[in-house]
């Protein structure tokens, strides 16, 4: 007998058709023996409802306040859910994050799980009950209801997965699994039966919207089986798991791609200590996220950074660093907001040379130029034209032999 947690996301509950369908898979779980925790989102569209509601009263509302409205959302769905798997015949109760445990940190709208008190659930497991718990949110040590910030749905499933000690956490959502690559790009992308956790935390950062990265780190850091599902149609989806020794891994896994980039430089900068912090730090005080940096020193004294932030904050890093630019004595300062990353995930890039040898000669044979490059372990990542995204996506999916016929 598995204990098992699931996960239904917004739009796998929508309507009320859609939740005594979910109520119809959790009784049949349920009927095979085994013990269910259910975790749900909000209705889709309810959390923006609510938070138009609070702005039409003040935008700049108490945090505190706007966590106790967006937590409704999801306690909806519990008592809707619950009384479907009731009308089925199948015992259910529904838990607030507070009743069920959760405890948090006290930063309203974004809070961390500090720790899960599963004593309830598990005494109605053991009695034959359906837990179904509201995810994205909790309480704090004085007993405020908090939440987690979107998305919070999916870490509220892993934690109580980890608190429960559950044999999987499966997360059902509108794709039947994790692909090669996003399937409206590439129609030949092929779903994966397995990934690591370490190639999933890679695809989810670098713009794979299947999973949040924080539960897949949370999954890793706990070792909870993940498993991905079609809350719409059978099937056995992806798991989510550690690499297994001995097995011979994927060259490449999936391949991801980002077109929320945008690029700046700043040219003729006078190489010395400190000078990368003089152009970075100002950045990094306005609160933006630099993902990709390249530095070149040339035979002049003088260096070229380029470096590459969130399109949303395109036109702000560029305001900054041509103060900073105009500071420090740069020749020059440039930007562009129409360029994508695109990247390669595979832990056999471990044991396997040639991989970049192989991309950047498969993205040269259509004609695809490469404007920056970084690199890790199981990653390589290239900034390349937006216009040209599609295509190299296309390109390197054949080139690593990764559609679904091959």
């Amino acid at each position: 007998m598995a204990l098992i947690v699931q996960k239904y996301g917004g739009t796998s509950v929508g309507t009320t058709e859609r939740i005594e369908n979910v109520a119809q898979r959790v009784a049949q779980s349920h009927a095979r023996g085994d013990r269910i925790c259910v975790t749900v989102s909000a209705m889709s569209g309810e959390t923006n409802r609510l938070v138009d509601l609070g702005n039409a009263i003040d935008p700049g509302a108490d945090r505190r306040e706007a966590d106790v409205l967006l937590s409704t959302g999801e306690q909806v769905t519990i008592a809707l859910l619950s009384m479907a798997l009731q009308k089925l015949g199948c015992p259910a109760r529904s838990f607030t994050g507070g009743q069920a445990g959760i405890l948090t940190d006290s930063a309203h709208s974004k809070a961390r799980i500090l720790d899960i008190d599963a004593t309830r659930l598990h005494a109605q497991l053991d009695d034959g009950r359906v837990c179904v718990v509201a995810g994205f949110q909790g309480r704090d040590g004085d007993g405020n209801i908090t939440t987690l910030g979107r998305g919070g749905s999916d870490t509220t499933a892993v934690a109580l997965a980890a608190a429960l000690k559950a044999d999987e956490c499966q997360i059902y959502t509108d794709v039947d699994g994790v692909y090669t690559t996003d399937p409206r790009v590439e129609p030949r992308a092929r779903r994966l039966e397995r990934i690591t956790f370490e190639e999933m935390l890679e695809m989810a950062s670098l713009g794979s919207k299947v999973l949040q990265i924080r539960a897949v780190e949370m999954a890793g850091k706990y070792n909870v089986p993940l498993r991905v599902l079609s809350s719409f149609e059978d099937g056995p989806g992806t798991l989510i798991t550690y690499e297994e020794d001995g097995m011979e891994q994927p060259l490449i896994s999936g391949i991801a791609f980002n077109r929320d980039e945008a690029q700046l430089t700043m040219a003729g900068v006078p190489d010395k200590p400190g000078i990368a912090h003089a152009v970075l730090g100002p950045i990094a005080d306005a609160n933006i996220e630099v993902d990709m940096i390249v530095q070149n020193v040339g035979d002049d004294a003088s260096t070229d950074l380029t470096f590459t932030v969130h399109r949303n904050d395109y036109d702000r890093a560029l305001e900054i660093i041509q103060r900073v630019g105009q500071e420090i004595g740069a020749t020059d300062v440039t930007g562009d907001n129409t360029i994508a990353k695109l990247s390669l995930v595979g832990v056999g890039m471990r044991s396997h040379a040639g991989i970049a040898s192989q991309m950047f000669e498969a993205l040269a044979s259509v004609g695809i130029n490469i404007r920056m490059i970084s690199t890790s372990e199981i990653k390589i990542s290239v900034v390349v034209d937006d216009k040209f995204l599609e295509l190299g996506v296309r390109t390197l999916h054949e080139a690593f032999g990764l559609a679904a016929d091959e």
